[in-house]
């Protein structure tokens, strides 16, 4: 997986799922921050790791950069958080332009309360063609907490 960490300054995976796109060949992909025990590619490559995590709180950009441009008919998205009660939003947009403009395709708000509702899982079917960018911006917590944002699993088909 190409990174690259924006604005602030080889291992084994298991193969994607059937009818996942493997994504490692198709993007690079871009990070505000990032813990280095939970690295993006533990979300984006199937059995790469527990998922991803910021390495510090507040509101953080992903973006995947696609090599051509892709037609996405899913996006499959998974939020884990075990330790701390919070109200998440996020919001996925995409550009056919190479992130010089960007349409909205939803905007979610989700309440955690662990160790009951520790578990999001957003699964949409859509239909777009000639995706360049695919941005994922994450509020960890509106109220503005100290919780970090993280994601346990992003799939496209």
């Amino acid at each position: 997986m190409r990174k690259r960490i924006i604005g602030h300054g080889p291992r084994e995976v298991a193969a994607p799922e059937p009818g996942w796109m493997d994504l490692e060949p198709l993007a690079q992909v871009e990070i505000t921050s990032e813990d280095v025990d939970y690295p993006i590619e533990s979300a984006l490559i199937p059995g790469a790791g527990l998922g991803w995590r910021a390495a510090q709180p507040g509101e953080q950009t992903l973006r995947l950069l696609f090599d051509e441009p892709l037609r996405l008919r899913r996006i499959h998205l998974r939020f884990h958080e075990s330790e701390q009660e919070r109200t998440q939003e996020f919001v996925l947009r995409w550009s056919p332009d190479g992130g010089q403009t960007y349409r909205e395709i939803l905007r979610q708000q989700y309440n955690f309360s662990p160790p009951g509702a520790a578990d999001e899982v957003e699964d949409y079917d859509i239909n777009l063609d000639g995706v360049t960018t695919l941005e994922l911006k994450i509020v960890p917590d509106i109220s503005g907490g100290g919780a970090r944002a993280s994601l346990a699993q992003l799939r496209l088909a």
